[in-house]
């Protein structure tokens, strides 16, 4: 059984895709796509076809498995090329889609349907410049909805505002209704970038500009360490501390200010790390806590972490009934996670982070024998740990010294500069990280 699989290995004229197969032989499948991806997108399609689709087969993915075989036999048909790319982005693989997509339109003479879903590839991969790249090459075919729309859409993720505006300004509206709350969340989304730019430099660093631009988010802190090496702001692994979560409520009391949005009660949510923050956000807002309802106007629904929420009980429910935006409604989450963004973006956040251990979670700590142990979760009352965060320090970690300024005038310039646009979107989520730099979406 063996000896015949590997015999297939002769298959082969990719020494890297030769390697992807037996790695699949030892059981291996994401070992083996990993070796797929990091082979390059100018290997042979058969042969990417055939990894792909042995390894689709072990999982269980039979249009993948269909849609390989069929490009395997035959790698120069359009039609199979389409079919698997079409395939890997369902199966959110975008970047195996690109190369069978590119030779696609090649081979069709540009369609637009496969140009559509090689953008399509490109926009799940945060590959935006090349997204608008490959459209501005057929720009003279370009049906407004969706295709004009779409190299707007990637121009803001890519940074490119000048080229967003002028080819916005060509768009006009879609006869098609369901275009139409596209085309309003492209209006919000340039309206909030002329916001940004009053506030700041809105280039290819300004983490918090982009972060409002794109979904709406004012962001409370930066990170000050590792910003020269591609963090830009963000965190990497971190332990919190309740100095981290006072400063971030801090600036959610500024922001408030600022934008002159006055709730009337913090709302805390049912998951222990919530209600720990949701309990120190109502003594630093000076506000009444309640239990979040639904459809509560004027007030502050607190999340620690959004996606610590989601895996609470009832958690995907609670998160779905936070779409909907109440009159006054402000969601703020200390720690959003950015390289896999939460199911909705809120209104504030505190910081943003690749992983995170709350203040009073089982954080790791240095051993008797001088090596690093996890110590114990605290398992004080709720309050109390809240009012430990209450009598933290706020004052600024100073990092590295290579972040921009961060102060509390920095701040309320960029809260005051958003406030017209501030709360006027929907939490939909934002998976790119858009045009901002960092270690892991160079």
């Amino acid at each position: 059984m063996f000896s015949r699989r590997n015999r297939r290995t002769d298959r082969f004229t990719s020494p890297a895709l030769r390697t992807a197969w037996e790695t699949l032989d030892a059981g291996d499948v994401p070992g083996a796509l990993r070796q797929v991806r990091q082979a390059g997108e100018d290997q042979p399609l058969a042969e990417v076809a055939l990894v792909v689709g042995r390894a689709a087969g072990s999982a269980g993915f039979d249009d993948l498995a269909d849609a390989s075989a069929a490009l395997a036999a035959a790698p120069e048909d359009p039609r199979a090329l389409y079919r698997f790319g079409y395939a890997c982005v369902e199966r959110e693989v975008p970047d195996l889609a690109v190369p069978a997509l590119r030779a696609a339109l090649r081979l069709s003479g540009g369609s637009l349907r496969v140009l559509r879903e090689l953008v399509s590839a490109y926009e799940a991969g945060g590959r935006h410049r090349e997204a608008v790249a490959e459209l501005t090459r057929h720009e003279d075919r370009l049906e407004d909805w969706p295709d004009r729309y779409l190299l707007v859409f990637n121009a803001v993720f890519g940074g490119d505002l000048e080229l967003a505006r002028r080819q916005h300004a060509l768009l006009g509206d879609p006869e098609d209704e369901r275009w139409r709350p596209a085309r309003d969340r492209q209006h919000r989304m340039l309206a909030r970038a002329a916001d940004a730019e009053r506030a700041g430099r809105l280039d290819g660093a300004d983490l918090r500009g982009w972060q409002y631009v794109l979904g709406g988010t004012v962001l409370g802190t930066l990170s000050p360490y590792g910003f020269d090496a591609g963090m830009n702001g963000r965190y990497a692994w971190l332990q919190d501390t309740p100095d981290r979560c006072l400063r971030g409520l801090l600036r959610l009391r500024d922001l408030l200010a600022a934008t002159g949005v006055r709730p009337r009660s913090v709302s805390l949510l049912p998951d222990r790390d919530s209600r720990i923050l949701g309990l120190a956000a109502a003594q630093v807002l000076d506000l009444p806590a309640e239990p979040f309802a639904p459809g509560r106007a004027d007030t502050v629904v607190v999340a620690y972490d959004l996606d610590g929420l989601a895996a609470h009980d009832g958690g995907p429910e609670l998160i779905g009934k936070l779409f909907e935006r109440a009159p006054g409604q402000v969601l703020h989450a200390h720690a959003c996670c950015w390289t896999d963004p939460p199911a909705i973006t809120p209104d504030s956040a505190g910081l943003l982070y690749q992983s995170v251990v709350a203040p009073w979670g089982p954080q790791l700590r240095p051993s008797a024998d001088g090596g690093v142990e996890q110590g114990p979760a605290d398992d004080r009352p709720e309050a109390e740990i809240a009012a430990g965060i209450t009598a933290a320090d706020p004052s600024p970690d100073p990092g590295d010294g290579d972040g921009p300024a961060d102060g509390d005038t920095e701040f309320a310039a960029f809260a005051t500069a958003v406030k017209g646009t501030w709360l006027r979107g929907e939490r939909v989520r934002v998976r790119s990280a858009g045009p901002v730099p960092s270690s892991r979406f160079a």
